[in-house]
């Protein structure tokens, strides 16, 4: 007589829910980051996620886990944008591809513009996607140059800076005119070229004096000198 097989247990409902959870907790992260940075807390997406903080820290037990689970992804897709570059042709060309859909990531999420520039979150898989980056960037600029196209001085440390740059661009026009950094892009790429060439055809006008003086009124003092 042979033994029956164990019953296999039905998957319970709280699994179900716990995954759907999951699912709200990180588009909701994906949104609040991408608003506000890293800034934000735990408390802010439990609310932008309709659920009690209690459920966020079940899933995730800090803020740590949540970028890691959020960035580390993301980073991942920059580090593919570079490999990708590498197979241009020409490699001046291939660099800048790459600083444009990079620029495109980061002036869509400031979370994203915080993560590479900070050490203070992403200890474990988004510190190994940043270390996987760097040689493919490295590689990207070496290429250029040797080229005799990407301007000699120029280092893998000024990009994320150069970034940064562009982000603040963003983060203070983004009310007034949202693609006024695509001008501040093209006027930053003409002064990576190694020789003046013709400058590039500038993709929108320059903000009329009205709306620099709105932008000039988003300005706030840095995180370090308010009180």
């Amino acid at each position: 007589m042979t033994e029956e097989a164990p019953a296999v247990a039905a998957p319970r409902p709280l699994r179900r829910d716990a995954e759907r959870n999951r699912r709200r907790i990180l588009e909701s992260a994906r949104v609040i980051f991408g608003r506000r940075g890293l800034d934000a807390t735990l408390d802010d997406i439990a609310h932008h996620a309709g659920l009690g903080v209690g459920t966020v820290y079940r899933r995730f037990p800090g803020k740590e886990h949540l970028v890691e689970a959020m960035f580390a992804e993301r980073l991942d897709e920059m580090g593919e944008l570079a490999r990708k570059a590498l197979h241009a042709t020409d490699p001046w060309q291939g660099f800048v591809d790459f600083l444009w859909q990079t620029a495109e990531l980061h002036t869509d999420d400031r979370g994203l513009r915080d993560i590479l520039l900070s050490n203070a979150f992403g200890h474990e898989h988004v510190a190994e996607a940043k270390a996987r980056i760097v040689p493919l960037v490295t590689q990207l600029m070496e290429r250029a140059q040797a080229a005799g196209q990407l301007r000699a001085d120029l280092v893998p440390t000024d990009l994320p800076l150069l970034n940064q740059m562009i982000g603040a661009v963003t983060e203070y026009t983004a009310h007034a005119e949202p693609h006024a950094w695509r001008r501040c892009m093209a006027l930053l790429i003409d002064g990576l070229r190694a020789e003046p060439g013709r400058a590039s055809d500038l993709p929108c006008p320059g903000l009329p004096l009205d709306v620099i003086d709105q932008v000039m009124c988003n300005w706030r003092q840095p995180r370090h000198q308010q009180s």
